[in-house]
């Protein structure tokens, strides 16, 4: 199969992580994948929610929004119909599932950290790109907390980054860009944690069905883009945090 960029089925589009794209906020990483690009953000907020208040732990939530210009259409502000759509909605949802997985909401204490995630240019791949870049941003945000002696260790138990793969044309493949996605048979994200563990899979066959041969040989391409991502996550984090 010859994939429109020329990647080999098992590669990565171009990976780019740089902290500090946000200098206001307590953690940030502008991550690219190929022609993705998105700006996560890490806010920590002294309080949780009123249902959690009294249960000494933190809350870690996200929000998720495409700008008008990040695809070739403009995407009308879903602030002007009131409240986030239903794809909006999933996306943030998943997000703040695949952190809270590897935070100890115990060691966090009753604080409540926002992570936003801002798409700039969309080319498929933006939850997962999110949430690889979200990760990053969160635990420069722990940083701070250690920094200035507001935790004794950081709540991360593992880190965590997502990846999308699919059958297109028959071939199974890594790190579908749109052109794939919109084309693909089989269409699945992996959200893994740097330890191997599976925090959450999605996957729908667009175009007939697929069998359990398929989904394995799926799941095995996710895990090995996972790791490519956790080593490149760490690398950034190492960048400015040397006992990362």
């Amino acid at each position: 199969m010859n994939r429109v960029d020329g990647r080999a089925p098992d590669q990565l589009r171009p990976v780019e992580m740089r902290l500090d794209a946000m200098p206001y906020a307590e953690g940030s990483c502008q991550i690219g994948m190929g022609d993705t690009r998105v700006i996560c953000t890490a806010t920590i907020d002294e309080g949780v929610p009123k249902w959690m208040k009294g249960s000494g732990k933190g809350w870690v939530t996200a929000e998720y929004a495409m700008l008008p210009r990040s695809s070739p259409q403009r995407i009308p502000r879903e602030v002007n119909r009131g409240r986030p759509g239903g794809r909006t909605q999933e996306i943030q949802r998943l997000i703040g599932r695949s952190l809270r997985a590897i935070t100890d909401m115990n060691v966090l204490g009753e604080r409540t950290i926002w992570l936003d995630c801002d798409v700039l240019q969309a080319d498929g791949g933006t939850r997962t790109a999110s949430i690889t870049g979200a990760f990053v941003a969160l635990a420069q945000a722990f940083g701070k907390l250690q920094d200035e002696g507001l935790l004794a260790a950081s709540p991360l138990i593992d880190s965590v980054s997502a990846i999308s793969v699919g059958i297109v044309d028959g071939t199974p493949v890594l790190d579908l860009n749109y052109a794939e996605d919109s084309t693909a048979q089989v269409d699945m994200n992996v959200v893994m944690t740097g330890s191997g563990k599976l925090v959450e899979v999605q996957g729908t066959a667009e175009d007939g069905v697929f069998d359990r041969s398929e989904l394995d040989l799926l799941l095995d391409l996710g895990s090995k883009g996972i790791v490519e991502l956790t080593v490149l996550q760490e690398e950034t984090l190492g960048a400015s945090d040397p006992e990362f």
